[in-house]
C-alpha cells in the first residue's frame, strides 16, 4: 500500500505548508497597511476576543507578547497565545548572537583600511559573510569568488584584500562600479605607503596587495546561460563585454570553478543568483542573503521571482501579496527593542494614519502616496507634522481641519495603532521564512545539499539569513559555524594566510 502523502514530505515541505495554512488564516491581518487603520477600520476587523485586551496593553507587554517572554500583568486571550505561538515556532530561528544589542562603532575584526567608508552594520555583515565564504572556499577548492550586487565593493575588498581570493564583482550601477574601483585604489596606495596601520592589542590581520580582478558594470540576466548572463547596465553606460569575462559553462576564463555571492540581492537578483548556481556546473556553491521581498515578480514567468520550488506552488493559498511581501522586510527586534523604550518613536505609523485619513477625506483620489515628511517626524507635533506632509500629497494645510475633535480621536487611538502594528510583526518572520523555504526548496528539489544559516545578528542586521548550497555536503562547512570568538577568527586568519602564502 502506498504511503500516505503527507509521510513522504520533508520538514521544510510541512513546514512551509504549515505556514501558509497560519497566513491564510490571517491573511486580512496580513494584508492590511497600517496606514488604513482609520479608513478602513482595521480595528474593527480584529477578532472580538482581542479587542479589549490590546486596547488596554502597554508598549513593555506587547513587547512580551512579540517576543514570547511574557509581560508584567499581561492577561491575553488563548486565541491570541496560540496565534503567536504559532507565528514564532513557523518562523525559521533567527538566532540572537550574544554581545552587545547595538552594533561597535568599529568593528575589531576586520583591519583599519577595510573599514573605510564602511558603516559598522556593514562591517559585521562582510566580517560575517567573509568568514562563511572562506569555509566554502577550502571546502570546494575554488578560490574564485563572484560578488553580484557589489555595489561600492566592500565585500569584494575583504575577500580579495583580507581573504586573499580571487575576487569579480558584478554591479548594474555604473557610478557605483567607479567608486568602488576608486576605493580600491584608495587602499592599494596606502598598503604601499604604510602596509597599514596597528590597531588594538594585537597587529590586525594582514592584507594582501590583490584588488579585486575585475569591476564589472551589468546586470544579471537570469535565463541566461552562465557563460552569457550579463545585460548592459542600468541606466545603460559603460557596459560589459559582449561575452561575460567569467568565461562559459565550464568556468571561469581560466577554467576554474567559481563561488558565487550576493549580501542583499534585492527582489528577484537572490533567486537569479540560486537559478544560475543549479543550471551551471561552473559554479560550485552559492551563499546568498535576500532583501527587499516586496520587489519579487510573483506573475508567470520563467524564472520567477517567487514561488521557485514545485513544492510551495502546488499549496493552495501560497501566494503572498505586496503588504504580505514588504511585511517580511520589517525589523522585529528593532520594533520590540521600540515598544520597551517607549516614547514618541511609537507615534509614527498613528501620525500616519491619521494623515492618510485627511489625505482620503480632502481627495478620495490620492491613496498610499510615499510620503517623507522626514525621519524624526514623530518628534513633532500632529499639526507640525501634517504640514509638512500634506504638500507632499499636494494639498495645502490651511484648508484642512488639523485641531478637530476628529483628528483628536483618532490621535488618542494611538495605543492601539501600535497593537496593531505588533501583531503584523508577529507574523513578518514566518513570511520571510516562506520566500527562504521556497528557495531552499528549489535547490533541494535538484539534488543540491542547502541550508539556511542565522549568519548576522539579528539586532542589527534584521535580513540575516543567509541560503548556503553546494554540489558537495556542508557539514564541515557549517561546524562551529555560530562561533564568533577570537579563537575561530584565529583559525581562519592562519588559512587566509596560507592560502596566500600557496598562491
Amino acid at each position: 500500500m502506498a504511503a500516505a502523502p503527507h509521510l513522504l514530505q520533508s520538514p521544510e515541505q510541512r513546514r512551509a505548508a504549515d505556514i501558509i495554512r497560519l497566513l491564510t488564516l490571517y491573511r486580512p491581518l496580513l494584508d492590511a497597511f497600517v496606514i488604513d487603520f482609520f479608513t478602513e477600520g482595521l480595528w474593527a476587523q480584529l477578532p472580538p476576543a482581542w479587542q479589549p485586551a490590546l486596547a488596554s496593553a502597554t508598549p513593555v507587554q506587547l513587547a512580551g507578547l512579540l517576543a514570547g517572554r511574557g509581560g508584567p500583568g499581561a492577561a491575553w486571550p488563548l486565541s491570541l497565545l496560540a496565534f503567536a505561538a504559532a507565528a514564532r515556532a513557523l518562523a525559521f530561528p533567527r538566532g540572537c548572537p550574544a554581545g552587545s544589542p547595538r552594533p561597535p562603532c568599529q568593528s575589531s575584526r576586520l583591519h583599519p583600511l577595510l573599514r573605510r567608508h564602511v558603516k559598522p552594520k556593514k562591517q559585521h555583515e562582510i566580517q560575517r559573510l567573509g568568514k562563511l565564504l572562506r569555509r566554502l572556499s577550502r571546502a570546494t577548492g575554488c578560490r574564485r569568488v563572484v560578488d553580484i550586487g557589489a555595489g561600492q565593493g566592500h565585500l569584494s575588498r575583504f575577500l580579495a584584500f583580507g581573504l586573499g581570493l580571487r575576487v569579480t564583482a558584478v554591479e548594474s550601477d555604473g557610478r557605483l562600479v567607479g567608486l568602488a574601483e576608486r576605493f580600491d585604489q584608495e587602499l592599494l596606495r596606502e598598503l604601499a605607503k604604510t602596509g597599514g596601520p596597528g590597531h588594538g592589542r594585537r597587529p590586525p590581520r594582514p592584507l594582501t596587495p590583490r584588488a579585486p580582478q575585475h569591476h564589472v558594470a551589468g546586470r544579471l540576466d537570469p535565463a541566461a546561460p552562465w557563460g552569457e548572463f550579463l545585460l548592459p547596465p542600468d541606466p545603460p553606460g559603460a557596459g560589459p563585454a559582449a561575452r561575460n569575462p567569467l568565461g562559459g559553462p565550464g568556468g571561469s576564463e581560466d577554467g576554474e570553478r567559481v563561488l558565487v555571492t550576493g549580501l542583499h540581492a534585492c527582489g528577484d537578483l537572490s533567486p537569479a543568483l540560486l537559478c544560475h548556481f543549479a543550471r551551471s556546473p561552473a559554479v560550485a556553491a552559492v551563499a546568498s542573503a535576500g532583501c527587499c521581498y516586496m520587489k519579487l515578480s510573483t506573475a508567470p514567468r520563467q524564472p520567477p521571482g517567487y514561488p521557485l520550488s514545485a513544492s510551495v506552488a502546488a499549496l493552495p493559498g501560497h501566494q503572498l501579496s505586496y503588504r504580505a511581501r514588504e511585511a517580511a522586510c520589517h525589523a522585529l527586534e528593532e520594533y520590540e527593542g521600540r515598544l520597551r523604550g517607549g516614547g514618541a518613536q511609537l507615534r509614527a505609523h498613528c501620525y500616519r494614519a491619521v494623515l492618510e485619513s485627511l489625505i482620503r477625506a480632502a481627495d478620495p483620489g490620492k491613496r498610499h502616496l510615499g510620503l517623507q515628511p522626514g525621519r524624526k517626524a514623530h518628534g513633532l507635533s500632529f499639526p507640525q507634522y501634517a504640514h509638512l506632509g500634506l504638500p507632499l500629497a499636494g494639498l495645502d494645510p490651511a484648508g484642512v481641519p488639523l485641531d478637530s475633535g476628529a483628528v483628536g480621536a483618532m490621535l488618542e487611538q494611538q495605543h492601539k495603532v501600535v497593537a496593531f502594528c505588533t501583531l503584523g510583526q508577529l507574523l513578518a518572520p514566518a513570511v520571510e521564512s516562506l520566500i527562504l523555504l521556497d528557495r531552499l526548496l528549489y535547490l533541494r528539489e535538484q539534488g543540491f545539499h542547502c541550508a539556511l544559516v542565522p549568519l548576522f545578528n539579528p539586532r542589527f542586521s534584521p535580513r540575516n539569513l543567509v541560503l548556503v548550497a553546494a554540489r558537495t555536503p556542508l557539514a564541515t562547512v557549517l561546524a562551529g559555524l555560530d562561533r564568533d570568538s577570537e579563537d575561530s577568527e584565529d583559525e581562519d586568519v592562519g588559512e587566509a594566510e596560507s592560502t596566500r602564502e600557496g598562491q
